[in-house]
């Protein structure tokens, strides 16, 4: 797991620029902070901060392998969880490797098979290679967009990274931020391909970007297929638990400590059990990390969507799986500390808006980096599975918009914060209904496919699409700028594809959220979390953590030339402020994290904003 950058200037010899190379590069030292590289060759520059996970010596970076023709030369960030057979197959094919890493594997792999070994890896990977025999850059990304990969066009090239930072540490590139920027920053969607920074883009998931003197091309190894399912309801059980052994198999491979991340939810206790019982067998005991609150246990209020506190469920799980398990308790203050806030928006370089749950999820990951440098996590099983409420909620399911936009209450746009000329400005309905157009036009129907099945596989689709890549580039951003790897098991692409095309009602077969899961590792389960409802990430209660953003808002308002009140209403902002703490509602509270986040991220990197 790594950050990797590069820049590619047709017209211009790169040994001249090492300084900004370097500059670019050293803008990731927290994604890699076991080891750096450059290499320059004529018009092509790489650079690479290494956080080191298998082989430790041997998969220094950037790494190159001379030909004949010409030579190659890699960037490679993330995990390859099939190399141990690819190793192999590539010997008999007369391949020498000089280490034991997957990225020698990826390189050779590329000179072996060229733009289709992205076809031939498991795993999660962001990566770019210099094809000396035909000065071509290609960059390659996973299927389900685990890894993030930035490019920047310029005139005569392009610059890349794993994070718009490193690109706008080279002078080429303008900080810039757009109307269509804007829209993507408060409207909880994320567009396929859209930065937010203007002139930037993402390297879209399943896809393959090859750059020449001729030009940009575009080529789409992967996508969300529609197939026919034909096994019963036992097969599909069956094949789901044969597909999660092998996964969380490969994915506990490491040449370095690793842990489990545990919420004592369905998804990670699944996970839990299954790492327990492999490790097991060479007696070794999971580690588990879960995430609490002072005295939110003993104080906890449910609410629609948060029924029940994780911690019982979590020792539940803990004791049954025999785990060594930890629980990092936060309290208010550190959730609201402004230099927690502004370290997870330079992470993002966003102020993407998710509060107490950044602050959160960034402390617990900095806690486990103490012990750990690889966490397994169940992200993405509710997207996968169908665990959310708006699966079940008739007027999401029914409403032609995003279903997880339907319950604003749940997650709120927090488009109130901003001016009323910007909000006008920015016209986020108008926005969305374009975006949920787009979005919905290339989801295949199957032959004889009722109105309700295809009508749920649409919102499958939605979630797999758009919504888990907002979640998963949040837990991406948090780990890695504290130098921890966190995998996502349930991310694997031949999950998602068997998961995917099951019809609703075996998805939920016992009426309830991710019957498939369940059923599929109930042998493993404490019967309390096998019976819990769903419940999601936590967020705290305790009101001294809204009189604390009160207290920060103030400080705020009283430098009223701040240009965050270029875009937000400082009035609106100032009437939450007066307002007594039992009298802030979530949306209140959402909109006073808007604001401080957004006049952060403004003082961060003194972007130019412009409403065209």
């Amino acid at each position: 797991m790594c950050g990797i950058t590069g820049w590619v200037s047709f017209d211009r010899d790169l040994r001249s620029a090492s300084e900004t190379l370097d500059a670019m590069t050293e803008t990731m030292a927290c994604r890699g902070p076991d080891d750096r590289g450059t290499w320059i060759s004529g018009p092509a520059a790489l650079g690479h901060r290494r956080l080191a996970i298998i082989d430790l010596p041997g998969g220094r970076q950037p790494m190159t392998l001379d030909t004949p023709q010409g030579t190659l030369a890699l960037v490679y960030s993330g995990e390859t969880y099939n190399f141990t057979e690819l190793r192999r197959e590539l010997t008999g094919r007369g391949h020498r490797f000089l280490t034991d890493s997957d990225t020698e594997v990826v390189l050779h792999g590329y000179q072996e098979w060229g733009e289709a070994v992205a076809e031939r890896l498991n795993g999660m990977y962001a990566f770019a290679i210099w094809d000396g025999r035909t000065d071509t850059l290609v960059m390659i990304r996973d299927r389900m967009g685990i890894k993030p990969f930035y490019y920047y066009p310029t005139p005569d090239g392009v610059l890349f990274g794993s994070e718009p930072k490193a690109i706008l540490a080279n002078p080429l590139a303008r900080a810039r931020v757009r109307l269509d920027g804007l829209r993507e920053l408060f409207a909880f969607v994320k567009t396929p391909g859209h930065a937010v920074w203007d002139g930037m883009h993402e390297v879209e998931p399943g896809t393959v970007l090859a750059l020449n003197r001729a030009g940009l091309r575009r080529q789409v190894y992967w996508s969300l297929e529609t197939r026919p399912h034909t096994d019963d309801r036992d097969t599909s059980v069956a094949r789901v638990r044969t597909l999660l052994d092998d996964i969380v198999r490969r994915q506990l491979v490491a040449d370095v400590p690793r842990c489990i991340l545990l919420s004592g939810g369905l998804d990670s206790s699944a996970m839990t059990a299954l790492a327990a019982r492999q490790l097991a067998e060479t007696g070794e005991r999971v580690r588990s990390f879960s995430v609490d609150f002072l005295g939110h246990t003993e104080n906890f209020v449910a609410d629609e969507l948060r029924p029940t506190p994780d911690t019982p469920f979590v020792h539940d799980v803990a004791r049954a799986s025999g785990t060594e398990h930890q629980d990092i308790v936060l309290d208010p203050h550190a959730l609201a500390d402004p230099d927690v806030r502004a370290r997870m928006i330079r992470a993002r370089d966003l102020p993407m808006g998710f509060g107490d749950l950044d602050s959160s999820l960034y402390l617990l990951f900095r806690a486990i980096r103490k012990h750990s440098t690889v966490a397994l996590s169940g992200e993405s099983a509710d997207e996968v599975f169908g665990g959310y409420l708006q699966f079940f909620d008739e007027e999401a399911r029914q409403a032609e918009t995003f279903p997880w936009l339907v319950r604003a209450d749940h997650i709120s746009d927090d488009s109130d914060v901003l001016r009323t000329d910007v909000s006008e400005a920015v016209n986020l309905p108008d926005f969305l209904r374009e975006s949920y157009a787009t979005a919905v036009a290339g989801i295949e129907r199957l032959s004889g496919e009722g109105d309700f099945e295809y009508r749920m596989r649409t919102i499958c689709y939605l979630h797999l699409t758009r919504f888990v890549r907002i979640l998963l580039d949040r837990k991406d951003r948090a780990s890695m700028a504290v130098g921890l790897e966190v995998r996502v098991p349930f991310c694997d692409h031949r999950l998602v594809e068997y998961v995917y095309n099951t019809p609703w009602s075996l998805k939920s077969f016992d009426g309830r959220e991710k019957s498939l899961l369940r059923e599929a590792t109930a042998d493993l389960l404490p019967k309390s979390v096998y019976d819990r409802v769903k419940s999601p990430y936590p967020s705290t209660q305790d009101p001294k953590y809204a009189i604390a953003l009160q207290e920060h808002a103030k400080d705020l308002l009283a430098s009223p030339s701040h240009r965050v009140f270029d875009l937000v209403d400082a009035d609106r902002v100032r009437r939450v402020t007066e307002r007594d703490t039992p009298q802030i509602t979530h949306a209140s509270r959402r909109g006073l994290e808007r604001t401080l986040d957004l006049a952060i991220w403004l003082d961060l990197y003194n972007p130019e904003i412009t409403l065209t």
